[in-house]
């Protein structure tokens, strides 16, 4: 009976949540939703993209929904041991991931309040460890164990998205990961800590690696139909500044080539926050060789 109230509430929470995003993200603030010191004059200034309930309200809600289903599966233990704070921090930050999913698709942007956000369930998840306990620490661990863990996972995940960025633009003079995604990952790190982090690195890199492949095999067949046009072109020089000056006025946004990060590094999180327990009984014997479970 308890297996199918939890089944039971797991779907009409997620299905109330899917429905209310939409609604919450058509009225989220224009500028949450626009580049830092966006000019509204520019040329190419375009209003924020926003949920529609078709097909974005559905999608949400099969969302929560699948995640929710897949907590109760994988981490009932959650549940029956009356660890609430960690089924909180979960069924606040699942919402959340998807409004950061599609602010990042429909406008290339991961509003600061968002992460901030995020932020503050990292807060609720040191809570939960001091409360509830962690698998991640034994009882004998010092009682600094998980705040290292959280506040590392904070550090660490910024820091290395920060100095990705730097060596990118500094040494290759391509442009660096984006400022929204740096603080997005140090407020995922701190809700998931160090332990977590190496899952988010590890799905959002090959996740985001399977999408990019495409990607670049469709930018070079543009670009290789572009220089056919110019050279077929009566006038090739003004033709070429006629192409290069229509992808000036392309709102980076609308950039084809542009591969947001943002939702990679949630679905990574969200798988993180689902399988928890699936994941710490595969890795326990791993990092307690590599002396690093404490």
């Amino acid at each position: 009976m308890i297996t199918i109230l939890y089944y039971s509430v797991a779907t009409l929470l997620g299905l109330a949540f899917g429905l209310v995003l939409t609604p919450i993200f058509k009225v989220i603030p224009e500028k949450w939703l626009q580049d830092y010191g966006f000019n509204p004059k520019a040329a190419n200034f375009r209003i924020s993209k926003r949920m529609k309930f078709l097909p974005h309200g559905v999608i949400a809600s099969l969302f929560c929904i699948l995640c929710n289903v897949s907590f109760v599966l994988i981490s009932r233990s959650s549940m029956d041991s009356g660890s609430w704070l960690r089924v909180a921090v979960f069924a606040l930050a699942v919402p959340m991931f998807f409004l950061v999913l599609m602010a990042d698709k429909l406008n290339r942007i991961i509003p600061d309040e968002f992460s901030i956000y995020i932020a503050a369930l990292g807060i609720l998840a040191i809570a939960s460890d001091y409360v509830n306990g962690s698998i991640w620490f034994s009882p004998e661990a010092a009682w600094f164990a998980p705040l290292i863990n959280h506040i590392g996972g904070a550090i660490i995940g910024g820091g290395l998205l920060w100095l990705i960025g730097f060596i990118s633009e500094t040494f290759f003079a391509r442009e660096g990961i984006g400022q929204g995604d740096m603080r997005l990952l140090a407020a995922c790190g701190l809700v998931c800590g160090i332990y977590g982090l190496v899952v988010i690195f590890y799905v959002s890199v090959i996740s985001a690696a399977v999408i990019a492949i495409p990607l670049l095999v469709r930018k070079q067949i543009r670009l290789s139909n572009e220089e056919n046009l110019i050279r077929s072109s009566s006038n090739p020089i003004e033709k070429r500044k006629e192409i290069e000056h229509s992808k000036e006025m392309i709102h980076f946004a609308d950039d084809p080539d542009y591969l947001a990060f943002g939702p990679f590094l949630v679905v990574g999180a969200t798988i993180f926050l689902v399988a928890e327990p699936w994941i710490y009984e595969k890795a326990h014997g791993l990092l307690d060789i590599l002396g690093v479970l404490f």
